[in-house]
């Protein structure tokens, strides 16, 4: 069970966008494994991808679909990842939205696909195509929980988040899912996540706010360094509330804000649903020159074996710790200046394991079941936060046995 998970919240309808979930068997029989989102005509749509060189077919196709036309549809499967799969893998991503397109009377551009699971292996396009009839009629705007548990792969838990503020008067929903446990590294990581809502932006504006968003969510969190071929995040914008939202206007700072804090909720819920992980670990590093250095850091820290084995064992060896910041490579770094902190407690001042500390109050820390390392460069005003998790036995049985 991920850590501290508190179940899957009331995921609001987003009005101008319906949802439906149904089984393909594409691994497994009986498993509901295709999702597809109904788009209003007149929505707009922003997305990012995995900036993996070895993307995913569908990933390569949905970048050219959406230079082409603006989306109606979004197709996604679970169970195969369609990626390192060369042209035959491109020509079956095409088929499906093809054959999709031909079902909904709309353009095959007008649909993109995504796809996640194992990779190297052929789509199994037939089943897809002969499940596809099957969603003119399940379609709705209740559908969000159950494409929540569709989109699962290695997951132990459906991942969602919903809110609503007012805006001008108007109540503006955004609601969002995600899916992501294993091969979790920014830039993106193996997940994907999709995001809607019922107030009007243009595309531009849209893209705006999801790179921010992301940048302070998706791609601050990592389980293992590991960046997937198939990332995908797609934020959609139905229009449906019928408030406009303007460039430089407060109602966009506010919105803005609302979209990253759901994509932040969602990035942490990945990280506590992390492959094996006991521990959900934030990393803070304060004072640098600038944000880079301040995430060279706090990667440097999180892609550590060592410290990630030593927090499973509620281990507090803080020397870990320390010499993972000393290896980050930033120059000039005043060792005697930097301070290194496991929740409350110093554990290095000075140059060296810090006067006061005590093995103690360090095992009272790494305890928890959520534990903050906090590192203070002391060399300028920049910080970074970033979200983490310890690694297991369960981790290793887990990907040593994902394709069986």
């Amino acid at each position: 069970m991920a850590v501290g998970y508190q179940g899957l919240p009331r995921l609001h309808p987003v009005a101008g966008v319906e949802v439906a979930t149904l089984s393909a068997g594409i691994k497994k029989p009986g498993r509901r494994d295709l999702v597809l989102f109904s788009l209003q005509p007149g929505s707009t749509v922003a997305a990012v991808f995995t900036r993996n060189a070895f993307c995913a077919a569908p990933v390569v196709v949905a970048r050219e679909h959406l230079a082409q036309a603006t989306p109606r549809y979004l197709l996604i499967n679970t169970g195969n990842a369609n990626a390192g799969t060369g042209e035959p893998g491109l020509r079956d991503a095409r088929e499906c939205c093809a054959q999709l397109a031909a079902q909904l009377q709309c353009r095959a551009a007008e649909v993109l696909p995504f796809s996640t699971g194992v990779i190297g292996e052929p789509l199994p396009v037939a089943k897809i195509v002969a499940t596809l009839p099957g969603f003119a009629a399940a379609l709705g705007g209740d559908g969000w929980e159950a494409a929540a548990h569709g989109i699962m792969t290695t997951d132990t838990v459906a991942k969602g988040a919903s809110c609503q503020l007012e805006l001008d008067g108007k109540r503006i929903t955004i609601t969002g899912i995600a899916k992501g446990s294993g091969m979790i590294r920014p830039d993106m990581a193996t997940m994907l996540a999709y995001v809607a809502t019922d107030a009007a932006l243009e595309a531009p504006l849209l893209q705006q706010c999801l790179d921010e968003a992301v940048k302070h969510s998706f791609n601050r969190i990592t389980v293992d360094g590991d960046t997937s071929t198939n990332d995908a995040c797609v934020l959609m914008a139905s229009g449906q509330s019928g408030l406009a939202i303007a460039p430089g206007s407060e109602n966009l700072r506010q919105f803005s804000a609302a979209v990253t804090a759901i994509c932040q909720q969602l990035a942490q819920l990945i990280v506590r649903d992390g492959e094996g992980a006991t521990k959900f670990i934030t990393i803070a590093v304060n004072g640098g020159r600038d944000e880079a250095e301040c995430e060279q850091v706090a990667y440097t820290i999180a892609h550590s074996p060592l410290v990630k084995t030593a927090l499973f064992a509620s281990d507090p060896n803080w020397g870990r710790i320390l010499a993972a910041v000393g290896r980050a490579g930033l120059q000039a770094l005043d060792l005697h200046a930097l301070a290194i902190y496991l929740g409350e407690v110093c554990i290095v001042r000075d140059g060296g394991r810090a006067a006061d500390y005590r093995e103690e109050l360090g095992q009272a820390v790494t305890a928890r079941d959520e534990i903050t390392i906090r590192v203070e460069l002391a060399r300028g005003e920049a910080q970074a936060l970033l979200w983490t998790c310890d690694f297991s036995y369960d981790y290793v049985r887990i990907n040593a046995e994902y394709r069986s």
